[in-house]
């Protein structure tokens, strides 16, 4: 039984859906055989703090194939992780806040809803930094630590997420992005993360409704499973009004077609970051692999000036639309971190707005002019490697202070105010043996050709084949 349910864990997604789809397998051997490694591995990692073990059982044993053999969007009774941000009917959703600790959920937001219609089982809620963060940790569950080295931090905030699927819990996991919040941790745990242009899929009720800043999207250990979970995800949800449903080929499909590149631009630092010279290094030979597939390679980018100081603006303001009520109730119980980010958007002048926005449009104009003759545009995905777990946040970056708690990730945060849909892939590991990830940014609802230029990026690199890993325990040693 123990090597079956090795086989399982080390199926891809792909593969895994393939075989419940002819019910090789049943969604009950699966969700026995993730809960079976959770038990065995996620004590050390802390990736899935909330299990929601009977209640995917009960899922499982009561599938319903005939519901899901016509839709070839169907994930057919996989398990999958839901990030703690996100709501799971019957499950608790606490943001990693002691206020909500106790906040049992009654039913599935959009996001959760799209893939439950899809076939997905949540199996277990994964870890989340208390509201918002670049490192995943809190007062409700604790610390999530890297599986490539349980010393490291695991990124956040879909650090849990990522963990999970770097360690081998689950196949698939939901992921949500602001200023990085998929891409960095997918980039420091060797997995893959899309950040969709926004609307693609549809987000719960929790965030303002005109919102294009947050975006959800899926995280995987490859990228076929990315595109698999894709088009689960993507679909119009009535609590959304920026939601669409996908027209065309399937992302699945689509990767059977093969795109010719033609030119790439490459950056390490986007001309406005401080980057850590081993990053930069690994990250540059990203650059080659590009121009061993064929494209051409320039350093053209777009300008990027006055970007993060928009981004720092319209997140503030984001955060005090959000949480200034959450304040006011009970200040004593939220992160310094998170209270400073609220208080920012409170003092936040008009004339501050207006110039973010006014960044904002300029830099889409620019990005426009830069798709007319460039495929795709390449930078790190994240500045720095994984930093030690003890550590709240990044304070330096190669001797440059850091001067907000979340500077540290500026390279995230800067493609963010793009709109443009990015994907983050590993290529390559420090000298410690940590991954390196990433950044790909293709064009505006381009994600299609996006997932086909990342497939032949990891197949070059190979990485993928790495996952899963078994969590090391040594480290800490």
């Amino acid at each position: 039984m123990k090597e079956l349910i090795n086989e399982y864990i080390k199926m891809t997604a792909t593969e895994a859906v393939a075989r419940l789809r002819s019910r090789e397998i049943s969604p009950l051997d699966l969700v026995e055989a993730s809960i079976q490694r959770i038990e065995a591995v996620d004590s050390k990692v802390n990736a899935l703090p909330i299990h929601c073990f009977e209640q995917a059982r009960s899922q499982a044993k009561s599938f319903d194939y005939t519901a899901h053999s016509d839709n070839p969007k169907s994930l057919c009774g996989l398990p999958i992780a839901i990030k703690d941000y996100n709501d799971l009917g019957g499950a608790l959703t606490t943001y990693g806040s002691p206020i909500f600790s106790k906040n049992v959920v009654k039913k599935s937001d959009a996001t959760v809803r799209q893939l439950e219609t899809n076939g997905a089982i949540g199996i277990a809620k994964s870890n989340v930094p208390e509201w918002a963060g670049g490192h995943t940790f809190n007062p409700v569950n604790g610390i999530t630590r890297n599986p490539w080295d349980l010393r490291k931090s695991a990124g956040g905030s879909s650090g849990g997420s990522s963990a999970a699927l770097a360690s081998g819990s689950v196949w698939l996991a939901t992921g949500n992005d602001l200023g990085g919040s998929l891409r960095t941790p997918a980039a420091f745990n060797g997995i893959v993360g899309l950040r969709p242009g926004p609307g693609r899929v549809p987000r719960g009720t929790r965030l303002p409704s005109m919102d294009t800043l947050w975006v959800e999207g899926p995280m995987a250990r490859n990228i076929d499973d990315l595109a698999l979970m894709l088009d689960a995800s993507v679909g119009h949800q009535i609590d959304d009004p920026l939601s669409f449903d996908h027209s065309g080929p399937s992302f699945v499909e689509s990767m059977q077609e093969k795109d010719v590149l033609k030119r790439v631009a490459f950056s390490p630092d986007l001309s406005i970051v401080s980057i850590e010279k081993e990053i930069a290094q690994v990250c540059g030979g990203a650059a080659s692999v590009f121009a061993d597939l064929g494209a051409d390679v320039t350093d053209d980018i777009p300008d990027f000036s006055g970007v993060l100081e928009a981004f720092q603006t319209l997140r503030a303001v984001l955060f005090a639309t959000l949480m200034e009520p959450i304040l006011k109730q009970h200040r004593q119980q939220i992160a310094p971190e998170i209270i400073g980010n609220i208080e920012r958007g409170l003092n936040i002048r008009p004339e501050q707005i207006f110039t973010a926005e006014r960044v904002r449009i300029e830099l889409y104009k620019k990005v426009m002019a830069f798709f007319k003759t460039h495929d795709f545009l390449i930078c790190p995905a994240a500045s720095i490697a994984p930093f030690p777990v003890e550590q709240r946040y990044v304070k330096e970056i190669d001797g440059k202070l850091c001067e907000t708690y979340i500077d540290w990730f500026s390279i995230t945060f800067a493609l963010t105010m793009t709109a443009c849909p990015t994907i983050s892939i590993p290529c390559g590991f420090t000298a410690e043996g940590m991954p390196v990830g990433v950044q790909i940014m293709g064009k505006p609802r381009g994600e299609a050709s996006l997932l086909r230029i990342a497939k032949q990026f990891e197949e070059a690199v190979g990485i993928s084949m790495q996952l899963p890993i078994t969590p090391r325990e040594r480290s800490l040693n």
